[in-house]
């Protein structure tokens, strides 16, 4: 049997397969129907061929050839034989510890996280077990709307017990990121000095790098920093302390880069903290702070997770992980509903103000053709959410007396974290002659018609119902709108008499900038 590789002291890397929960919780899905089978390389080769076929996993064949590619669009999956041809035309040159080269070891990157979450635990010839966090977080997306709340949960259960030196790394970082960056915020905040300000952006990849718990010893080197440079020192500054923190050899220091260290780490990093609801984002993105609405969760895990006990074996590290602890997700937000609508509307405010119509068109732009931002606040907000963000604040621009009304969630500072719950528009939006209800959605393929024509029907409906006497239209944003979209929304107006508009994202942005009022949108 080969030896382990020994731990080494290392910058926290999370991957970025899986950067949000929706595409977690997919995969899960794919493996769900083999929980309890050995798995084998018979059971690999069949979870990737559904991942394939549902377009979940993507190889660059289907990119290099047109036939597949224009299928990537279509509402079908991909047929049996399409599978087959893009896996025997994906060689995959990869190879994990434990997997035999090839599918099997890609197999191994998609789920490993997972399994590090505590959503999953599998190895060759062992049974494939789904935690309760993993049953939970499969609930949540299986519920109809998904279950936002319960999604933050999840994430907060496995986040605030996540431990960089666990079993699944070779890392020799003890301890624990969340709760590290929830008691250094703390001790900052109750800093006199500090002006109540959080932790600045690039102070993250102290946290990357630190090797221990001691979250003192954090909180005076970040002291230090600023009392030589405040906050404007550049990234060469904090990556030489990083180096320094992990002991780092000539060879590291090749293997662990600048970028890395400063830029993609930190991003990955912010994303997965803020799953969990828990932290704002302030000063424009610079800062990363608690978020007042749910302090109560914040006080539990500083009271219950700063003390705990390292462990040596992975499935025991599973198991601990992966069970729910009922008192956190028990914990509700106890804010008032004013609260957080006026922090929602001023952030929409703020951002329509500052950026110019073409910083945001360019953005979503970026959203329509599946890109990726380079703005430091949105590139970390999930794309579904971001859509909604950026059509309330293009709204909110081009027709400058309509109150846009936006239901995504947010944190304290009034940004994005979760899209709208279900049973409400994404955007409401109240004109003096005319109410109007604006949905929006990454779906392209025939599912987008059916996830969400009947919905939108139905809630103008609903509108229209409660007041009679005003003009009441919807209007649909989407990268592309499928042609059985278009259908039922002919089938609407022509059964109820009912108008729902339905537009591209190239179609929305040119119709804004050439009519005055968004009630002109109709006849255009």
């Amino acid at each position: 049997m080969p030896r382990e590789r020994a731990a080494e002291y290392k910058p926290l890397s999370f991957s970025t397969t899986m950067r949000n929960p929706a595409r977690i919780a997919d995969f899960l899905k794919c493996i769900s129907p083999y929980e309890g089978q050995r798995l084998t390389n018979e059971i690999i080769f069949t979870v990737a061929k559904l991942l394939i076929k549902r377009k979940l996993y993507r190889p660059v064949y289907i990119s290099k050839n047109p036939r597949l590619k224009m299928i990537l669009n279509e509402e079908r999956d991909f047929s049996d034989n399409e599978v087959d041809e893009i896996m025997q035309n994906s060689p995959q040159n990869h190879k994990e510890a434990g997997f035999d080269k090839g599918w099997p070891s890609r197999f191994d990157t998609w789920y490993k996280l997972s399994m590090e979450f505590g959503f999953v635990y599998y190895k060759m010839g062992e049974p494939i077990e789904i935690s309760i966090a993993g049953h939970m977080l499969l609930d949540a997306h299986n519920e109809n709307p998904i279950n936002d709340e319960k999604i933050k949960n999840v994430f907060l259960n496995s986040l605030m017990k996540y431990q960089t030196n666990n079993p699944f790394r070779k890392n020799a970082n003890d301890n624990s990121p969340l709760v590290l960056l929830l008691q250094v915020i703390k001790l900052l905040k109750d800093d006199p000095e500090e002006n109540d300000v959080g932790i600045f952006r690039s102070e993250l990849s102290l946290i990357i790098c630190w090797p221990n718990r001691d979250a003192i010893a954090l909180y005076r080197k970040i002291k230090e920093l600023r009392r030589r440079y405040r906050f404007t020192y550049g990234d060469e500054v904090v990556y030489e302390i990083c180096l320094g923190l992990l002991g780092a050899t000539d060879n590291q220091r090749n293997r662990f880069k600048l970028n890395q260290i400063t830029g993609e780490a930190v991003d990955e990093f912010i994303r997965k903290m803020r799953i969990t609801g828990i932290v704002s984002l302030r000063g424009n993105g610079r800062f990363i702070d608690f978020n007042s609405f749910e302090i109560s969760k914040i006080e539990y895990v500083l009271s219950n997770y700063v003390d705990y006990s390292n462990f040596t074996s992975k499935k025991d590290f599973f198991e601990y992980i992966g069970a729910i602890d009922t008192n956190v997700v028990s914990l509700t937000q106890v804010v008032d509903d004013t609260v957080v609508s006026d922090a929602r509307i001023s952030t929409l405010n703020q951002w329509a103000t500052e950026y110019s119509k073409e910083d945001i068109a360019n953005e979503l732009n970026i959203l329509s053709r599946n890109g990726e931002s380079r703005n430091a606040i949105l590139r970390i907000i999930d794309k579904p959410t971001r859509l909604e963000f950026l059509t309330s604040i293009a709204l909110k621009q081009h027709f400058i007396n309509l109150d846009v009304r936006p239901n995504y969630h947010v944190d304290d500072e009034g940004l994005p974290t979760f899209t709208a719950s279900g049973g409400v528009a994404d955007i409401e939006c109240y004109d003096t002659d005319c109410n109007s209800l604006v949905e929006v959605t990454l779906m392209c393929a025939r599912n987008q018609a059916t996830n969400e024509m009947p919905a939108i029907t139905r809630h103008l409906q609903e509108a229209i119902e409660r007041n009679p006497n005003i003009t009441q239209f919807s209007i649909l944003v989407a990268p592309s709108i499928h042609a059985d979209t278009k259908y039922m929304a002919g089938y609407s107006k022509y059964q109820y008499g009912i108008d729902i508009l339905t537009l591209t994202i190239t179609e929305f942005i040119e119709q804004i900038n050439v009519n005055n009022r968004i009630v002109e949108m109709l006849s255009a």
